[in-house]
C-alpha cells in the first residue's frame, strides 16, 4: 500500500487542502474526537501522524498530540550526514512549524524537548518530565531506538566517546573535533551506520586521519558477503579512510583527566586517537513500555507487537524501531514507514476496508556510502543461512526446494545437504562492479541479491523477488543485459515500488500526472514525498514523469519562448553562421513575428548569446533592453531595491591593501558585508545611483568587476596548494588564478564555478563544480558538470592526469561546447545528463575530436577572451552610460522602500511582508486629471526592445515606458511585494492577442500595458496597477495625466507602502538564543574576548583615526 493512496494526499500539500476545506466550510464540526497521543516526533512518528492527517481532514475524528524528546521538530535522520556540511537543522526538518500549525483547529498539537516518564494504561495517561498528566484515548510508542555504547568496555565514559545518532550527537562531536584538529579520529563499526559516520568525521576537516575498526573481515557484513565487501572496501580506502579489519575494542586508553588517547584491541595492539565514535547497532527503547507493564521482548529488545500493532496493553500501539515484530527489530525506515501507513489506514479506513496487517517488511536497501552505489534486496544471503522462504510451485507441486524424508535420513550420515539454492556471480575489478543474484535451484525464481558499483536494476529485480513470480528469461539476461544506460520505467509495473524510503509506487506517480496534479518534477516531489529521502530515486521518478507526460501527448517543445520555434542551440548556431549581432536583426530572421518586442524569456537568453559571441558592453544601445534588472545595473539586485557589489578576486587570493579598499569603501556607503561561499566578499546595500562612485573606488584600488551579476564564470575556487600546504601536490591557487583570469566575464547559458584541488584532500570542493582539477603527482584530473544548488549533482571525471599546459585548450573546448550546446538556463550538470551518451560522448568531442571542432572550439574561446574589457571601466568612462545610474530621470533625490534593521552589527532592509497588496489599484476613480511634464523625450531611446525610466512626483515613484514609438506609465510599485521595481522590468509583447506588459524584475509578474485590459496581471490575479494616459510633445517633454498630488500620494505614495520594521520583523532566532545564551565563547559580534579589548569597531575607529592605542600612525 503507497503512502500516497488518497487522492487529496500528500503532506506537503496538505496546508492548501484544509485551508480549501476550511474556506468552504466542508471540515466537520465534531465533538466527540478521539485523542491520540503520540510519543516520539521522529521520522516515523510524523509519517504516521501525516499519514492520519491526510486520511482524518474530511473527517475529523481524532485529535492527535505528539510529544518529541528532543527540541527538534521531525527531522531526516537518512540524511543527517548532510548537517556537517550546512549545520542548519532546520534543512532536515520533514516538515517546517508552519504546516504543524497549519493543521484544522485542534488536530495537532505538540509538545518539544518533552520526555515522558509513564504510561498509566489502567487510567489511559501518560506523565511527562515537565510533571504534565495527558490523557489519551489511543497511544502510539514511536520512541524509536538508542544508539549501543558499550558500556562493558572499560573507558566508554571517557571524554571524546560519541555515538552516531541525533543532531545533538553531532553537534556535541563538531564541537569537539574543533579542539583535536590534526589528530586522529577513529570509528568503531563497519556497517551503514559506521560508514556514514567515517565520511561525517572525514567531511568535518578537523581530524588529521580517520579509522574505521571493523570486528569482522570486510565492511558491511550484515548487507554484503566478502567478496562485495571486499570490493567496498578497497574503494572507501581509495577515498582516504583507512579501515582496520578483525579487530576488537578491548579497551579505551585515557589520561588521567578522563582524554581518550587511544584504544587497546583485544590482540593487545595499541592505536592512538582522540575521538572514538561507536556505530556497532542500535537497542530498541522500550523502556517506557517495560515500567508500564507492556509486554516486551527478553530477547533482543523491543515492545511485542501484535500484526495490527497492538500492544498487550489495550488501546496502545508500537511502531518503528522500538516495536518488536515476531521477535525482531528493524533499524531501516521503510519497515517504519509501512507500520505508520498500516496504523493510520487501520484508524480511518477499516470502517470500509479489510483491516489491514503487519507482514514480513522488505528489507532491501539501495544507497551510496562514500560515493560508492550498494545495493542488496530480497533474501541475500540465502545461500549462506539458507533460504527463508522458497515459492511454492503452482499446479499442485511440492514447495521449491523441499527437502524429501530420505534425503534427512541421508544427511545424517553424510552431513547436511548443500543450500537448495544457486548464485549467479558478476565481477568487475576495474570497474569496481559487483553482482550476486540468488536463484532456486531449476533458475525459475529469484530469491534475492547484492550489487556494488551498478544498482541501476536494483528497482526491477526487487518486485520480482517480492511478487514471488517464475522467470520469463534466463538468469543470466539479468546481468548480461543489466546494463542499459539510465533508469527505464517503461517495463516496470504500476505496483512497482519507486521509492523506498516513503513507499511510493510507480502508479502514484503516474496517477498524480494523468488526472493533472502534478505538473513538473517539483510537483511530483511534493505530492508524492517521492525523491525526498534519499534521493536515489530521482532519476527514475524523471524518467516515469517524462514517459507518463509524453503518453499524454503532452511533450513540451524545447522552444525558446512563443516568439521563437528554435532551441536556445538551434538559436546560437543560426547567430553564430550569419554572425546576427543585434535583436531587430535576429527577430527579423529567426522570429515568428519580425516587428516583435520579444519577451522576458528569449530577451536575457539572446542578449547572452550576443555576448557570448560577440562580447560587446551589455548596457548599451538595444542590448540593454536585452537584460533582466542585473546585468542591466552590473550589480545584483537585493529585495529592497538596492544592489550588492563583489568586486573579482581570483582564485580566493587577496592581498592587504585590497582587504583595506574593500573596507574603505563598505565604511564609507555604510555596507553589508558578508564572505561567499566562492572565497570572495560581497557588499550589500548599495544604493543604485551610488554604484558608480562605489566601483570609481574600487577599481581605482586596483580592482575589477566580479560579474557576479551575470550569467558567467563567478569564481574558481581554490585551496592553498603548494604556496603552504604540508599535503600540496600543485600551486591550486596558481592554477585558479590563471583559470579565473582567462574566464572570466565570458557570458553563457548558466553561471559557471570552477575549483582547483592541491591534493586528493580537495579542500576546494572540486568535484561538485561546473569543472574542477584536483592535482595528481602526474598533473590534474579534470572533472566536469558538478554544482550545488536546488538540485545537486556530484561531478564526473572528463580526463585523467592532464599535464598543467594541456588543462586550458582542454576546457576552452568543454566552455565552447557548452556554450554552443545547452538550452537556456541549464547548468553543465543537466547539459551533460541530457548529451547523447553523457560523460561518454564529451570524452569524444572534447578529448578525441569526434565532431571535429576542437579547434573550432579553442578558436571561438581565445576570440572570446581575447576580447575582455572591465564593464564597470567602461560606464566609468562614459558619460553616456553613468546618466543609467539614477534612481529617478527627474530628480537626483533618493528614496528608501524598505526600513532597515540592524543585525550583528550591520544594517540589513526588514523582512518583505507575507501578503502581497491586492488593493484595486487599476480600478481607481480619481476626482481630476492633469498633464504633468515629467521627463525629457531625449532620455528615452527608440529601441526596438523598449525603453523606461523611473520618475517621481509628491512622494509616488511612477514608471514610464517607450515602445515603437509610444509611450505607457504605471506605478512604480509591484504589489506583489511592495517592490518599487516596474520601471526596471523586461518588456513583452503578444501580436496575436495585441498584448504588451512589463515583467517584474523580481517574480516575473507581468502587467498589462495597454487597452482594456492595462494594469491587469496575466500570472497573478490577485494584484493589479495604476496606469495613466502618457504622451510626448513638441516641447521636448514627456507628459503624464495625473490626479492632484495629494490623492496620488494617498493611493501610491512610497511613505504609505514603505516596509516598516515593526510590520514584519519577528526575530526567528529567539528561541535559539536562549538557549544559547550563557555559553562558552559566545559574545557580541564586535565584541572582544580581551579584557578592555577595543572590539571591531573600536579598533576600526582607532585606525581610521590615525593610529591605535596612542601610538602614532599605523604600525604596519
Amino acid at each position: 500500500m503507497s503512502n500516497s493512496e488518497w487522492n487529496d494526499a500528500e503532506a506537503n500539500v496538505l496546508p492548501e487542502k484544509v485551508e480549501k476545506l476550511v474556506e468552504q466550510d466542508e471540515i466537520p464540526k465534531t465533538s466527540n474526537r478521539k485523542r491520540v497521543v503520540v510519543v516520539g516526533l521522529g521520522m516515523v512518528g510524523i509519517s504516521f501522524i501525516e499519514k492520519l492527517m491526510k486520511f482524518d481532514v474530511k473527517r475529523r475524528e481524532y485529535d492527535v498530540i505528539v510529544i518529541g524528546e528532543e527540541a527538534h521538530l521531525a527531522y531526516n535522520r537518512v540524511g543527517l550526514t548532510s548537517f556537517f556540511q550546512h549545520r542548519e537543522v532546520e534543512n532536515l526538518y520533514l516538515n517546517p512549524a508552519s504546516w504543524y500549525a497549519s493543521m484544522p483547529e485542534g488536530s495537532l498539537n505538540y509538545h518539544l524537548n518533552t520526555l515522558v516518564t509513564s504510561v498509566d494504561t489502567e487510567k489511559k495517561t501518560v506523565e511527562t518530565s515537565q510533571g504534565q498528566t495527558v490523557p489519551y484515548d489511543i497511544l502510539v510508542l514511536a520512541t524509536g531506538s538508542d544508539a549501543v555504547l558499550p558500556r562493558h568496555t572499560p573507558g566508554h565514559d571517557a571524554k571524546g566517546v560519541f555515538v552516531y545518532r541525533t543532531i545533538e550527537d553531532l553537534q556535541k562531536l563538531i564541537e569537539f573535533s574543533a579542539t583535536k584538529k590534526g589528530t586522529t579520529g577513529a570509528v568503531v563499526g563497519g556497517g551503514l551506520l559506521g560508514l556514514e559516520a567515517a565520511k561525517a568525521m572525514m567531511d568535518l576537516e578537523n581530524f588529521g586521519q580517520v579509522k574505521l575498526i571493523e570486528r569482522n573481515r570486510w565492511v558491511l557484513s550484515r548487507q554484503l558477503d566478502s567478496d562485495a565487501g571486499n570490493m567496498v572496501l578497497e574503494q572507501v580506502r581509495a577515498l582516504g579512510l583507512d579501515v582496520l579489519l578483525s579487530k576488537r575494542v578491548g579497551r579505551i586508553d585515557t589520561d588521567e583527566e578522563n582524554n581518550v588517547t587511544g584504544v587497546t584491541f583485544e590482540d593487545g595492539e595499541k592505536m592512538d586517537c582522540t575521538c572514538i565514535c561507536f556505530a556497532i547497532g542500535i537497542k530498541a527503547r522500550d523502556e517506557l513500555a517495560r515500567q508500564s507493564g507492556i509486554k516486551c521482548a527478553d530477547r533482543g529488545g523491543g515492545i511485542v507487537i501484535n500484526p495490527d500493532l497492538s500492544t498487550s496493553a489495550p488501546d496502545v500501539y508500537a511502531i518503528g524501531e522500538c516495536a518488536s515484530w515476531e521477535s525482531q527489530t528493524f533499524g531501516l525506515i521503510a519497515p517504519g514507514i509501512e507500520m505508520a501507513d498500516v496504523l493510520a489506514f487501520n484508524f480511518t479506513q477499516a470502517k470500509a476496508h479489510q483491516a489491514r496487517t503487519f507482514k514480513s517488511p522488505d528489507l532491501s536497501t539501495k544507497l551510496k556510502l562514500l560515493g560508492v552505489e550498494v545495493a542488496s534486496f530480497g533474501d541475500f544471503f540465502a545461500d549462506r543461512d539458507g533460504p527463508k522462504d522458497l515459492p511454492v510451485k503452482r499446479h499442485g507441486g511440492k514447495k521449491e526446494g523441499t527437502i524429501e524424508a530420505k534425503d534427512r535420513v541421508k544427511g545424517l550420515t553424510d552431513g547436511p545437504p548443500p543450500s537448495p539454492v544457486k548464485a549467479l556471480t558478476y565481477k568487475d575489478p576495474f570497474q569496481q562492479i559487483y553482482k550476486k543474484y540468488l536463484f532456486t535451484m531449476d533458475g525459475k525464481y529469484l530469491l534475492g541479491g547484492m550489487m556494488i558499483g551498478d544498482t541501476k536494476d536494483y528497482v526491477k529485480l526487487v518486485p520480482m523477488v517480492k511478487n514471488k513470480k517464475a522467470l520469463e528469461v534466463p538468469p543470466s539476461e539479468l546481468i548480461v543485459g543489466a546494463s542499459k544506460g539510465d533508469d527505464d520505467s517503461a517495463d516496470l509495473d504500476d505496483d512497482t515500488q519507486v521509492c523506498s524510503c516513503h513507499n511510493v509506487l510507480k502508479g502514484d506517480i503516474a496517477t498524480a500526472v494523468k488526472d493533472g496534479t502534478c505538473k513538473s518534477i517539483g510537483d511530483v516531489k511534493s505530492c508524492t514525498k517521492a525523491g525526498t529521502g534519499c534521493g536515489g530515486c530521482m532519476p527514475l521518478i524523471q524518467t516515469i514523469f517524462n514517459k507518463t507526460m509524453m503518453s499524454m501527448g503532452q511533450e513540451v517543445k524545447n522552444h525558446l519562448c512563443p516568439h521563437f520555434e528554435y532551441s536556445r542551440a538551434d538559436l546560437f548556431n543560426i547567430i553564430y553562421v550569419k554572425k546576427l549581432q543585434s535583436f531587430t536583426e535576429i527577430m527579423a530572421q529567426c522570429g515568428k513575428d519580425p516587428e516583435s518586442l520579444g519577451c522576458e524569456a528569449c530577451k536575457p537568453t539572446i542578449g547572452s548569446i550576443i555576448a557570448s559571441l560577440f562580447n560587446k558592453h551589455i548596457i548599451d544601445s538595444e542590448r540593454r533592453g536585452l537584460q533582466d534588472t542585473n546585468d542591466r545595473f552590473l550589480a545584483n539586485i537585493q529585495r529592497n531595491g538596492t544592489f550588492s557589489v563583489i568586486p573579482r578576486v581570483s582564485g580566493g587570493e587577496i592581498t592587504a591593501d585590497k582587504l583595506i579598499v574593500i573596507g574603505t569603501v563598505a565604511k564609507k556607503y555604510g555596507l553589508y558585508c558578508k564572505i561567499t561561499g566562492g572565497q570572495r566578499i560581497d557588499m550589500f546595500g548599495a544604493r543604485k545611483q551610488d554604484l558608480p562612485a562605489i566601483w570609481q573606488f574600487l577599481i581605482d584600488g586596483g580592482m575589477e568587476s566580479g560579474h557576479a551579476y551575470a550569467k558567467s564564470l563567478r569564481t574558481v575556487k581554490s585551496c592553498v596548494g603548494t604556496t603552504w600546504c604540508r599535503f600540496g601536490l600543485a600551486d591550486s591557487v596558481g592554477m585558479a588564478v590563471r583559470l579565473e583570469e582567462r574566464y572570466k566575464s565570458i557570458r553563457s547559458p548558466h553561471k559557471i564555478k570552477g575549483g582547483v584541488s592541491g591534493c586528493v584532500r580537495e579542500c576546494a570542493e572540486a568535484q561538485n563544480k561546473d569543472f574542477g582539477l584536483i592535482a595528481t603527482e602526474k598533473g590534474y584530473n579534470i572533472f566536469v558538470g558538478g554544482n550545488g544548488g536546488a538540485k545537486p549533482r556530484h561531478s564526473e571525471l572528463l580526463a585523467k592526469d592532464v599535464p598543467p599546459d594541456d588543462i586550458v585548450p582542454m576546457l576552452d573546448r568543454y566552455l565552447a561546447f557548452y556554450i554552443r550546446t545547452a538550452d537556456k538556463l541549464q547548468r553543465t550538470a543537466r547539459w551533460i545528463e541530457n548529451l547523447p551518451g553523457g560523460i561518454k560522448y564529451l570524452r569524444e568531442v572534447i578529448l578525441e575530436d569526434k565532431l571535429g571542432i576542437c579547434a573550432d572550439l579553442e578558436k571561438q574561446m581565445e576570440d572570446l577572451v581575447g576580447s575582455f574589457f572591465c564593464e564597470w571601466t567602461e560606464v566609468l568612462n562614459s558619460p553616456e552610460r553613468m546618466k543609467l545610474f539614477s534612481q529617478f530621470a527627474n530628480t537626483d533625490e533618493g528614496v528608501q522602500t524598505i526600513e532597515n534593521v540592524e543585525d550583528r552589527g550591520q544594517q540589513r532592509p526588514a523582512y518583505w511582508p507575507k501578503d502581497a497588496v491586492t488593493e484595486d489599484f487599476r480600478g481607481k476613480e480619481w476626482s481630476a486629471l492633469s498633464w504633468q511634464p515629467l521627463a525629457q523625450s531625449d532620455q528615452f531611446t527608440d529601441s526596438a526592445t523598449g525603453s523606461s525610466l523611473a520618475v517621481k512626483r509628491g512622494d509616488t515613484q511612477l514608471a514610464i515606458f517607450k515602445v515603437k514609438g509610444k509611450y505607457y506609465a504605471t506605478q512604480q510599485m509591484c504589489p506583489h511585494k511592495r517592490a518599487f521595481v516596474l520601471s526596471d522590468g523586461l518588456i513583452g509583447d503578444d501580436a496575436k492577442t495585441d498584448k504588451l506588459w512589463v515583467s517584474c524584475p523580481y517574480h516575473k509578474r507581468n502587467y498589462e500595458l495597454k487597452g482594456d485590459d492595462a494594469g491587469k496581471c496575466g500570472n497573478d490575479e490577485t494584484v493589479n496597477i495604476a496606469t495613466f494616459p502618457v504622451e510626448a510633445r513638441e516641447d521636448g517633454m514627456v507628459y503624464v495625466k495625473l490626479p492632484p498630488v495629494e490623492e496620488l500620494d494617498g493611493l501610491l505614495g512610497t511613505e504609505r507602502w514603505k516596509v516598516k520594521k515593526e510590520e514584519t520583523e519577528v526575530d526567528p532566532f529567539e528561541s535559539m538564543d536562549k538557549k544559547l545564551a550563557g555559553f562558552k565563547g559566545r559574545k557580541g559580534v564586535q565584541a572582544s574576548h580581551l579584557a578592555g579589548g577595543l572590539g571591531a569597531k573600536g579598533k576600526a575607529d582607532a585606525i581610521l583615526a590615525g593610529g591605535e592605542r596612542g601610538a602614532n600612525g599605523m604600525d604596519w
